[in-house]
């Protein structure tokens, strides 16, 4: 499937509706969102007039996505972090920066499509200098309460979600959160990290920054969290948050030799913990953080099933420079649609357009078996 669809991607996304209706007519979508991160920009004058360096945000990418999404009627958009360029203690900065992203998925909003918030190294960091002029980039408890003050009304607001969605969400708690003493944890983790289930699916979003522990994932918590979801009936698990546990390096950078740990990989040990978790549940991990789309099975070759789905390709500038890969869709700016069907088979289909800002096409699409 993945590979067909690779070959019928220039034919447009009609043709790939009409074929996965012929194909399926007998199953139903239980539930379907989309999924992106990463829609900041960078502060670069020349570039970005004065407003945008207020802003900060590549409205023109944000903007198309927002309106082709509409134009599908997704239930929920999971938002995988970095939507504010953030990185300062300066709250005023932060709330203003919110202010214009929450503007912009607001269209999502009133049209029926529930915005889920997921939190960036961008929101919950500060970018300093150590004494020897390196740059630090530190979570902070001021920025985790700033993203709760702009975010809380969204985690998790149940009968707005029923209404838009039409389906309730229930085993919603805002104390069901990472606890001090455990995961790296000091801090109150309420609303950056959280869970609930929709039926007998079950979402799980992760704060990848807490306070005092970054690039981490709260892997007791989560443990904990999917146990008590699979004993309600959950069969299948989502997980999103902003860093990927395994760094994206493209074929032509392998060949050299090249090795990256941008993500959860800085910790190798929390990591694989949090691996092992993802294959025990055969859970789907959304992410976002390097700003490109790469959809992976991690340990495939040691039998591994479970996928890694990397979306940090929101409109941030490409985290693949060019020349570094022969992959062209490394350079698009896309999207994860993701539908779960009625025998519980997960069907991912991507879609982008170039930085040219050509016609949406479908880049990859595949499905994950029950």
């Amino acid at each position: 499937m993945k590979n067909f669809a690779r070959y019928i991607a220039g034919l447009g996304l009609l043709a790939v509706a009409l074929m996965v209706s012929a194909q399926d007519s007998s199953l139903s979508v239980m539930f379907r969102f989309t999924t992106v991160g990463d829609s900041r920009e960078e502060p670069t004058p020349g570039k970005l007039s004065n407003q945008e360096m207020l802003w900060l945000q590549n409205t023109r990418v944000l903007a198309r996505m927002i309106r082709e999404m509409q134009a599908d009627k997704p239930q929920a958009l999971f938002f995988n972090g970095d939507m504010i360029y953030g990185y300062t203690a300066d709250r005023a900065v932060l709330d203003r920066q919110y202010a214009y992203w929450r503007g912009m998925v607001a269209h999502l909003m009133e049209s029926g499509t529930y915005v889920v918030p997921v939190p960036g190294n961008h929101e919950i960091q500060v970018r300093t200098r150590s004494a020897l002029g390196r740059e630090v980039r530190t979570a902070t408890v001021e920025n985790e309460n700033a993203w709760r003050a702009n975010m809380g009304d969204l985690i998790f607001n149940q009968a707005k979600w029923q209404a838009m969605t039409n389906l309730p969400a229930t085993a919603w708690s805002i104390d069901n959160a990472p606890q001090a003493g455990v995961d790296g944890i000091t801090t109150d983790q309420r609303q950056l990290s959280y869970s609930f289930d929709v039926g007998r699916i079950h979402f799980a979003i992760i704060n990848t920054d807490p306070a005092g522990f970054d690039d981490s994932a709260p892997v007791k918590w989560l443990e904990a969290d999917f146990a008590a979801a699979r004993q309600r009936g959950a069969n299948r698990f989502f997980v999103f948050g902003h860093k990927m546990a395994f760094t994206y390096v493209p074929e032509k950078l392998r060949q050299r030799n090249v090795t990256r740990t941008d993500g959860l990989d800085a910790r190798p040990g929390v990591r694989d913990a949090f691996w092992d978790l993802i294959e025990s549940y055969q859970a789907i991990f959304f992410t976002g953080h390097q700003h490109v789309f790469h959809a992976s099975q991690p340990r495939k070759d040691s039998g591994g099933k479970a996928w890694q789905v990397i979306v940090g390709s929101g409109g941030t500038n490409f985290s693949i420079k060019k020349g570094d890969s022969d992959n062209i869709y490394d350079y698009y700016y896309s999207w994860a649609d993701v539908s779960v069907l009625s025998d519980n088979t997960v069907r991912i289909k991507v879609l982008g357009f170039d930085e040219n800002f050509g016609p949406t096409r479908v880049i990859d699409s595949w499905d994950i078996q029950p």
